[in-house]
């Protein structure tokens, strides 16, 4: 599967972005589509994921801030993200693969490219 990300941008603490992952080819052997963010030089954290049945997860860093759904028919998960905080500013990446019960990844699955989120406060 290939994803291809977008949705970042710049906006004031407080404000709204949402991202999008549009994925394309075949998605055999994917459970889940994840939302990771990092910061250069550090590990990639989870912020979100969805499984394919729709069971989510959300790191705590997010919860009731963060939402994550999908249009099955657009094959686009998305990240919506509200009440922005600076400490957001992160380069988010989107990511399609399988995943076990406590969501850890279980190959190496897909990657769409990062896209900028940028808070200001």
């Amino acid at each position: 599967v290939q994803l291809q990300a977008s949705g970042g941008g710049v906006v004031q603490a407080g404000e709204s972005l949402r991202l999008s992952c549009t994925a394309s080819g075949s998605t055999f052997g994917v459970n889940a589509v994840a939302w990771y963010r990092q910061v250069p030089g550090k590990q990639r954290d989870l912020v979100a994921a969805m499984r394919s049945n729709g069971i989510t997860k959300y790191a705590d860093f997010v919860k009731g801030r963060f939402t994550i759904f999908r249009d099955n028919a657009k094959d686009t998960t998305y990240l919506q993200m509200n009440s922005l905080k600076p400490e957001d500013t992160d380069v988010y990446y989107c990511h399609a693969g399988l995943y076990d019960s406590g969501w850890s990844r279980a190959d190496f699955g897909s990657w769409g490219q990062g896209t900028q989120v940028t808070v200001s406060s």
